[in-house]
């Protein structure tokens, strides 16, 4: 084995140490990266010399070599933002982005820094489109996964079909009319008078096109302890044949239906319900024994009357009305919240609408199970996305893009994807991000003896090189 084979292991360590610096430079250069991986490299020793000795032969080393640059996956400390749109993962998984040049090149990254750009796409800051499942209203994903994209900023108006009016009817009060859908008049101003009721209650509801309309009830004692009701609509909004006739209202324009309630004396909780609906047609309204404009009532599937205001021509509505009772089959069961008949001033326990018009959007949020869910101008909080996460069996094997981002290889197998939270995959953390895992000391130990092992190297190849020097001055 000649001298000059020293050299060349000096050199090998050179070569080794100056890429193992590299490695080091390029981790504490992304010490402020946000969701960087730190590398690592890995030496081994080269296949050794086999030379003879004394004792028969042994093996001589011929210095080192680089055997990998592995990344260190490991989580990075979490930075809290003031931007919904920042995520950070709490366990192993990727999000998932879409170069937008491309529709086949997915990559993954752990920098959840995202924001929605002008068309609405979800982005990171490279411009690539993060993927995710789109929600239908009740939040259930619909279809594969696909971009995370707004393609309206308007949440459509929903129709109501439900009104709650919990009262508490005077028992001491006494009647005003003798029949009180008869006091009503549409084509007058006010429809009705101020005397010709006991109580009334007003609630909003929407149309299908988001309109709101005021919907009033009108209660009247009948005799004892059962009470009548109307229910009614502006008469210049109501859109029902007939009720309007050359612009003008009819005399029955407004009137939507109209029903007794029964109360228990003893116990002053509902004991029955009844509701007619008037067509909205004409002819003698006051003459309640004209089964022509009165039209019985059924009752819905949830134990409720229904009325059918109609506000856009040609297109009924049908809402339930609740009054804190429901009927089973057999009997009225009061709920927890009913309408009563105790001696204290008549008045509004509780009502409620559903429905509402259409909105704006005016924020968006993230939850920790990766659902983008927008808020609106029309109190509507609807969930739009679920960011979706990936996984790897061996992340090891992943190949880095810069940017921030990995794209698998044959070595890393398929990606493994499904929600935040589920199979490993690590939950969503908003309002954060995910900081580089590179520890400053490690990195600088690692600098030091890097440097230290350079310069033995270095003392290796300058002193070989003395030895040979008097090598050639043996002979002079």
């Amino acid at each position: 084995m000649s001298l000059s084979s020293s050299l060349f292991s000096g050199i090998s360590g050179l070569n080794t140490l100056g890429n193992a610096m590299t490695v080091i430079g390029d981790n504490i250069a992304n010490v402020n990266t946000i969701g960087f991986k730190a590398s690592r490299a890995t030496f081994q020793d080269v296949l050794s010399q086999t030379v003879a000795t004394t004792g028969g032969t042994a093996q001589v080393g011929r210095g080192t070599s680089l055997a990998d640059i592995s990344s260190s996956f490991s989580q990075g400390s979490f930075e809290s933002t003031d931007s919904t749109t920042d995520l950070a993962i709490g366990g192993s998984g990727f999000f998932i982005v879409r170069d937008p040049n491309s529709e086949n090149n997915e990559y993954y990254t752990r920098a959840g820094e995202f924001r929605f750009d002008k068309e609405g796409n979800f982005i990171n800051p490279g411009g690539c489109i993060v993927r995710g499942w789109e929600l239908d209203e009740n939040g259930e994903d619909i279809g594969s996964i696909k971009d995370i994209k707004l393609e309206s900023f308007t949440s459509p108006p929903s129709e109501t079909n439900k009104m709650t009016v919990v009262t508490n009817l005077d028992s001491k009060a006494s009647s005003n009319t003798s029949v009180l859908e008869n006091a009503w008049d549409g084509s007058a101003d006010p429809p009705i008078g101020d005397t010709a009721f006991e109580y009334q209650t007003t609630l909003k509801v929407y149309d299908s096109l988001g309109s709101t309309h005021d919907i009033t009830v009108y209660y009247d004692l009948d005799s004892g302890s059962t009470w009548e009701y109307i229910i009614v609509c502006n008469p210049s909004e109501d859109a029902r044949t007939g009720a309007v006739a050359a612009g003008n209202p009819t005399k029955g324009a407004g009137l939507l239906a109209r029903g007794k309630i029964d109360f228990n004396d003893s116990s002053g909780l509902i004991s029955t319900i009844s509701m007619d609906l008037f067509d909205g047609s004409g002819g003698d309204w006051n003459d309640v024994s004209n089964a022509g404009n009165w039209t019985a009532c059924s009752i819905d599937p949830n134990g409720y009357f229904a009325f059918r205001p109609e506000f856009i021509n040609g297109s009924p509505m049908a809402v339930e009305f609740d009054i804190g009772a429901r009927y089973n089959g057999t009997n009225w069961i009061p709920d927890s919240l009913s309408s009563t008949r105790y001696a204290l001033a008549s008045t509004t326990i509780f009502q409620s609408a559903n429905g509402y018009g259409a909105g704006d959007l005016q924020s968006v949020t993230v939850g920790t199970d990766g659902v983008i869910t927008g808020a609106y101008s029309n109190g509507e909080v609807i969930p739009l996305y679920r960011v979706a996460l990936a996984k790897f069996q061996n992340m090891q094997g992943l190949y880095k893009e810069g940017e921030n981002l990995f794209r698998e290889t044959r070595l890393s197998g398929a990606p493994i994807t499904g929600k935040p939270g589920t199979n490993g995959l690590g939950s969503i953390s908003p309002n954060s991000l995910e900081q580089s895992n590179v520890d400053i000391a490690t990195e600088f130990v690692k600098m030091i003896t890097t440097q230290r092992g350079f310069q033995a190297n270095s003392k290796i190849i300058t002193v070989t090189d003395q030895m040979l020097a008097e090598l050639i001055n043996l002979k002079r």
